[in-house]
């Protein structure tokens, strides 16, 4: 089962991603986009670059948006695709974090992803865990 699901939006992405913990929310929210920016076409083994990832912000939707934007200018500047993620800590104003990518080139894109908005951005805590609602300009 996925971590998140895409709901329907009339003109850019929207994304509803779950996590049993706010870590593995973060994670999932990065994953996800990444999982729609493009699919692997190369299956061969390739060099890995960890990037290292600090962030701090007022509030938990500012840390989430700038979460993800940041990952995305990053992989746009470095000419990278993200596939794994690490969450050393994290709290609501604060996350360190190790990004793992490979050159671009090994993927097939399916959409440009330009940024994260706040426009009807939901972070809430469940029995179940964190959800997250978001949606993504293309």
């Amino acid at each position: 089962m996925k971590s998140y699901e895409i709901i329907e939006h009339t003109a850019d992405i929207a994304i509803r991603v779950r996590g049993s913990d706010l870590g593995e929310l973060f994670c999932n929210a990065a994953l996800a986009v990444f999982d729609i920016i493009s699919k692997r076409k190369n299956i061969n083994p390739r060099e890995h670059k960890k990037i290292q990832i600090k962030q701090r912000a007022d509030n938990l939707e500012e840390l989430f948006v700038n979460w993800l934007n940041e990952l995305l200018s990053l992989a746009e500047a470095k000419g990278l695709i993200f596939f794994r993620f690490y969450i050393n800590t994290i709290g609501n104003n604060s996350l360190d974090a190790i990004a793992v990518g490979e050159k671009r080139d090994g993927y097939a894109v399916n959409k440009e992803i330009k940024a994260a908005t706040y426009h009807e951005l939901k972070i809430s805590e469940g029995a179940s865990g964190w959800q997250a609602e978001v949606i993504l300009d293309v």
